[in-house]
């Protein structure tokens, strides 16, 4: 099973990018799909979330981020719009058999991709 995400970079504030993770040997449709970040120097946090057609969020990037399956495709994309130097961070897609009650903790998470940099200048 692998994860790639993509479509890091770097961006003025109040820019916006896409980002996408495509997998290989799982098919999304059957899985919870998260983001997660990790800043310079803090923890790996939640971003969000899709699971049986319904979307979750943090409370830092809700209103803002979107994250959106594309079944067909097999892959799943963050849409990050207005964004701000806070958001600089690694990102990672991750797929698992999370439920509801466990789909903001990292450990709920079986699968991980390999991080893309996202840097927001200001």
């Amino acid at each position: 099973v692998q994860l790639q995400a993509s479509g890091g970079g770097l961006v003025q504030a109040g820019g916006s990018l896409r980002l996408s993770c495509a997998a290989s040997g799982i098919t999304f449709s059957g899985y919870t799909m998260g983001w997660f970040r990790q800043g310079p120097g803090k923890e790996r946090e939640f971003v969000a979330a899709t699971r049986l057609g319904r979307t979750y969020y943090g409370d830092s990037v809700k209103g803002r981020f979107t994250i959106s399956r594309d079944v067909a495709k097999n892959t799943v994309e963050l849409h990050m719009n207005s964004l701000n130097p806070e958001d600089t961070a690694v990102y990672y897609c991750a797929a698992g058999n999370a439920i509801l009650s466990t789909l903001r903790q990292k450990a709920a998470y079986g699968y991980w991709g390999q991080g893309t940099q996202v840097t927001v200048s200001s």
